[in-house]
């Protein structure tokens, strides 16, 4: 095998928080080349944005925000986001020089046994003095298990796996999940299926304007939780989800009339213990997903239930590993702020590293 790489810092993921976290490195002084390495798993520009599904339009998503240094000014709010985004972040990687290499896959982080990390990977080792961990969620979706699942004759697929509406022409479709993205599927498969909604709780609607005062509770809410070493939940668990023009339309119809999650499922669909049932041709899981975090295991810093304890960015029994899109800054406008706070720590953990050895 090759002698590993050294470099100051290693970005795993070249999403967009780890696009924003490069370039404030760059501009805290750490060299692209010598100083900084991104290492990306995915074959092109994009992040989780190139893998969406086709229907989903920059008109239908939450907001994308812009990276720093770089206005996004797409077309068309009716381009597919699944191809505006991934052209931005392949513009914002050419503009501003960020060393990108893909793909490549990073298998494990460990530590040395003279203070830097071993980051190893499908293309081979880097030695690095920090890391900036940025590879998302979208590689780790989540689908909780229930009573006979397994017998279940129709198709059960993902929002990982969904690629439109007119696969499910004149089916039963029962859609789980009580977060954003179950209500956008929703909204495309109920004109041309038949559609039941199930959600472990009701879900909170929310009217009016979003401001800074209940964005700055609702970020510290998640922030305790991972600071604490608890899951965070969902985002639209602390934010509820935006009534926009279509989802009032859509609540008026019943489109968006919720039932209680079921307790199993049959061959045929899935039950209540009350006695109902529903019979379904395909149940879609829009359940969310987990942080992908299983190359930083040899760093042992889970807690029992599996989460990273942060202090904003950094990892509390590790400073030099800093996350981004993790926990609080897990939404496009988390990230950007996150990039900048996790290049600002590092900078200031290296110097004094080397402050201690000199």
């Amino acid at each position: 095998m090759s002698s590993p790489r050294d470099v100051d810092v290693v970005v795993v993921g070249a999403g967009q928080a780890g696009l924003s976290a490069a370039y404030h490195l760059v501009r805290q002084g750490f060299a692209p080349g010598s100083g900084l390495v991104v290492l990306d798993g995915d074959a092109a520009p994009g992040g989780a944005w190139q893998h969406r599904w086709p229907t989903l339009t920059l008109a239908t998503t939450h907001r994308v925000h812009e990276l720093p240094g770089l206005p996004f000014e797409p077309a068309s709010e009716d381009q597919p986001a699944a191809e505006a985004v991934p052209a931005y972040f392949a513009e914002y990687e050419r503009r501003f020089a960020l060393p990108v290499q893909r793909p490549v896959r990073v298998t494990a982080v460990r530590r040395t046994g003279d203070g830097r990390f071993l980051v190893e990977s499908s293309a081979g080792t880097w030695r690095a003095r920090g890391v900036v961990n940025a590879t998302g969620t979208w590689t780790r979706p989540f689908v909780p298990r229930y009573p006979g699942q397994e017998t279940f004759r129709g198709r059960q697929l993902h929002t990982v796996g969904y690629r439109g509406p007119e696969e499910f022409a004149g089916r039963s479709v029962v859609v789980v999940g009580g977060g954003a993205s179950a209500v956008q599927l929703l909204g495309e498969i109920a004109p041309v299926a038949r559609t039941t909604w199930v959600t472990r709780r009701p879900p909170v609607w929310r009217e009016g304007p979003f401001g800074e005062e209940q964005g700055r509770a609702a970020v510290a809410r998640v922030e305790a939780a991972v600071r604490a070493g608890r899951m965070p939940g969902s985002v639209v668990g602390v934010t509820g989800l935006v009534v926009t023009p279509w989802v009032r339309r859509a609540l008026d119809d019943g489109v968006l009339t919720r039932l209680p999650v079921f307790d199993r499922i049959t061959p045929d669909g899935v039950a209540w213990d009350d006695g109902r049932s529903v019979d379904a041709d395909v149940i879609l899981w829009a359940t969310g997903f987990r942080a992908a975090v299983g190359h930083l295991s040899p760093l042992r810093l889970r807690t029992r239930d599996g989460v990273i304890p942060v202090e904003g960015t950094t990892a509390v029994e590790e400073p030099r590993l800093q996350l981004v899109g993790y926990g609080p800054s897990a939404s496009t406008i988390g990230a950007n702020r996150a990039g900048r706070s996790a290049a600002v720590a590092l900078r200031r953990q290296l110097d004094a590293q080397l402050t201690r050895t000199a």
